[in-house]
């Protein structure tokens, strides 16, 4: 039996990093990676990447000179050219003398040992320690006649349809829906938003989801809320989807379905209950604040292990096993920093820390501020000045609470808010900062100074 130090199952932002860093170490490494076509993960193939290239191409879509369907045909094939390259870069960055790349699927034969079954065969490595890093994948709800094949398509396979559909109907009105719903309505088509909620954004506060809900309006987006679909069927052309909302039936038909119901994680093939691995109820694999699974010397990292679906969580949870592996974990989950989240929708939606609903609950004493982005120089001048500024203080401490910052960069602007709560500076830090100007930041001094 062949015997190595480490097997890392994923070749996601997370694996590949350990693996770099395992194999400078001098430690025998094999990452086992399913598709020759996902090296990078989801991240670069089929999530985050390639989904902001076709934000960002929507965004840029000249007005005149060039037809709907030429230039989204033309945005499909130069997003699937650049990750064709970033593919290949992201392999050659892994490979060294230590680090073994095995195209092929693993399977756990228990707690030491891993099936890897490739083309050319299959063979069983025993090693000390395993992360598993096989990431999460769209979730397909059970309902009548869908089926996700020709028309019907999560948001890996709808990315890389290139006839441009002139209707398209979205059902999910979370993070996934609206990104998509930008990105195509931006590119001409016309966009319909299927979601059983009651309103946009259920989790957000009220007048913040408002304005991303007049956002949309003003793009084109139609909505329908409290809705349940039945059944879906599709022919050679269109798809009907019919649904039931407030007591009525109606239906929808349209060139292409997207379904933006939510994520799965991706455990499917790794037989865990051969290595005795607990999962939770809805399968992401439980860890401890280490990310150390029911087995100690088996980590789960990334998507898989049901933490926040990004990628810059994933790089953070290579960070925590090193602090393992290096320092007897000095860094873990529990003292990891405040994390920001940015949505590509718009504009773009940014936020860190609690609501205004959540601090109230929590038994805060809070003060808060709203800023109009109809207001900030710098929108103007982007020429886009829908959203919004939020922020919730401490009362008590003068400490940032929360913020929300719906608004044209604010995935840039954000990230300012999160380096003064990590370093626990009042509000009044950024109250008073002299930004450059014009800029989206500036509009922190004027958000903070209403406190």
């Amino acid at each position: 039996m062949n015997r190595v130090d480490n097997i890392i199952i994923g070749f996601g932002k997370a694996g590949k990093t350990l693996a770099n860093y395992l194999g400078d170490k001098g430690e025998k490494t094999i990452l086992v990676e399913k598709s020759s076509e996902m090296c990078g993960g989801g991240y670069i193939n089929v999530g985050c990447f390639p989904s902001k290239f076709l934000a960002g191409r929507a965004y840029k879509k000249p007005d005149v000179e060039i037809k709907d369907e030429e230039y989204y045909k033309i945005s499909v094939e130069n997003k699937d050219k650049l990750i064709e390259e970033l593919n290949q870069e992201t392999y050659d960055d892994v490979i060294n003398s230590n680090v073994e790349v095995v195209f092929g699927l693993a399977s756990f034969k228990d707690e030491h040992t891993i099936n890897i079954k490739t083309d050319e065969g299959e063979f069983n490595v025993y090693t000390d320690r395993i992360f598993i890093n096989t990431g999460a994948s769209p979730f397909v709800p059970t309902i009548e006649g869908l089926k996700i094949e020709n028309r019907i398509h999560t948001s890996e396979t709808l990315m890389d349809l290139e006839a441009h559909p002139k209707t398209l109907t979205i059902l999910g009105g979370g993070i996934i829906g609206l990104e998509f719903a930008a990105t195509y309505a931006k590119f001409g088509s016309k966009v319909t938003v299927i979601d059983k909620a009651s309103r946009l954004l259920p989790k957000e506060d009220a007048d913040v989801a408002e304005e991303v809900f007049k956002s949309y309006k003003d793009l084109g987006v139609n909505f329908v809320f409290d809705a349940e679909v039945s059944s879906v069927y599709q022919d050679d052309n269109t798809v009907k989807v019919s649904y039931s909302s407030k007591g009525e039936n109606d239906k929808i038909i349209s060139e292409a379905f997207l379904v933006a119901t939510g994520r799965k994680p991706n455990i499917e093939d790794l037989k865990l209950e051969n290595a005795g691995i607990e999962s939770s109820e809805r399968g992401f694999i439980n860890v401890n604040e280490h990310l150390q699974t029911s087995k100690p010397n088996i980590f789960a990292i990334g998507d898989v292990n049901g933490g926040p679906q990004f990628t810059y969580v994933s790089l953070d949870d290579y960070r925590i096993v090193r602090s393992y592996l290096e320092d007897n974990g000095k860094y873990s989950r529990k003292n990891r920093q405040p994390m920001a989240n940015a949505a590509f929708l718009h504009p773009t939606f940014s936020k860190v820390g609690l609501t205004e609903t959540e601090a109230i609950d929590a038994g805060y004493n809070i003060k808060v501020a709203k800023l109009s982005a109809s207001e900030i120089i710098r929108a103007k001048i982007l020429g886009n000045t829908a959203g919004i500024y939020k922020a919730v203080i401490n009362a008590d401490t003068k400490q940032i609470l929360g913020v929300v910052l719906f608004g044209e960069d604010s995935h840039e602007v954000i990230n300012l808010v999160v380096m003064a709560m990590i370093m626990k500076q009042p509000y009044t830090m950024l109250a008073n900062h002299m930004f450059t100007h014009p800029s989206m930041a500036e509009a922190l001094n004027d958000l903070f100074s209403m406190i």
